[in-house]
């Protein structure tokens, strides 16, 4: 059983940043794509941010851009989400979620959908405090 392990989130005040982390564990599983989702209370879980393994193309969502950096270190297969810049509304739980290869073609864009995701993080909050 693959699951993925999440760390750094926290409280910060307007303004700040943080970095998540995220790992997956348990039996050897090489993603294809790994990607950030955040709910916030009472919304819907929306795209964060994703990256392709191989290649480290990202996409993200637009109220983040510019703000928000995911890298992957592929030698300790983790992926990090530094978040600058943090506003009130970024206040949420921040789940990992990692895409195995793909049956056909697609491009990183295609993983801005929580359904390209098999694997889920059982989520880490973050808080902004203004």
């Amino acid at each position: 059983q693959v699951q993925l392990v999440e760390s750094g989130g926290g409280l910060v005040q307007v303004g700040g940043s943080l970095r998540l982390s995220c790992a997956p564990s348990g039996r050897t599983f090489s993603w294809y794509a790994m990607g950030w989702f955040r709910q916030a209370p009472g919304k819907e879980r929306e795209f964060v941010a994703t990256i392709k393994r191989t290649t480290g193309s990202t996409a993200y969502a637009d109220s983040v851009k510019g703000r928000f950096t995911l890298s992957r270190d592929n030698a300790k297969n983790t992926v990090y989400l530094q978040m600058n810049s943090l506003k009130p509304e970024g206040t949420a739980v921040y789940y990992c979620a990692a895409a195995p290869t793909p049956a056909y073609a697609s491009s990183i864009s295609d993983f801005t959908q929580a359904s390209r995701y098999d694997y889920w993080g059982q989520g880490t909050q973050v808080t902004v405090s203004s």
